[in-house]
């Protein structure tokens, strides 16, 4: 078997990106909507080629940065999924992700504002981890885990109608509880 050197190596895969970096690059943007968020999608996914199969065989990289490419617009359609659920739960001036990433943006760089910065994402968690169990286990799973009520109501051992209410209830609480952020 005939081994490369890799010098040439390297030239193979910048060859290969640079033959379909905007094909690529269009298929991400026409996903998402938005370029920012299309070139973060082409970067991991070059990245994450390099790093699990650059040592494969050249005609193998095509499918499989197809296939990783799509799985990143994926993974980003569910984080879309995530903070739009927390814009309709929190109002759509109130999302607490971007009050603290307005906030974040609005830093200096200052370790008092990464302090006050932390303490804000420190509140958040400790916002879902004062609801009762069965609150934080309707919220977690409806909500991270995508789950639908009836699969919920399953794996919680109630019914649909309790996990509605739990879930509903856990809502409101962190509306309450996280409220003021914005305060800050």
């Amino acid at each position: 078997m005939h081994r490369r050197h890799p010098l040439d190596h390297h030239l193979e895969l910048d060859r290969f990106f640079a033959g379909i970096e905007k094909r690529a690059f269009r298929m991400a943007e026409l996903a998402t909507g938005n370029k920012d968020d299309a070139l973060d999608i082409l970067q991991e996914s070059m990245c994450k080629l390099v790093e699990k199969y650059a040592e494969r065989d050249p005609s193998d990289w095509p499918p499989l940065f197809y296939r990783i490419l799509q799985n990143q617009v994926r993974d980003w359609y569910r984080r879309e999924k995530i903070r739009n659920r927390f814009r309709v739960w929190f109002g759509a001036n109130d999302d607490p992700a971007d009050l603290l990433e307005n906030r974040a943006g609005a830093v200096s760089g200052a370790p008092d504002d990464e302090l006050h910065n932390r303490q804000l994402l420190d509140r958040l968690g400790s916002g879902i981890r004062q609801l009762p169990l069965r609150q934080q286990q309707a919220f977690m799973l409806r909500t991270f885990e995508e789950l639908d009520v009836r699969q919920t109501a399953r794996i919680m051992g109630c019914t649909e109608g309790s996990v509605k209410t739990h879930y509903s209830r856990a809502v409101q609480k962190l509306r309450a509880i996280l409220g003021d952020i914005s305060d800050e």
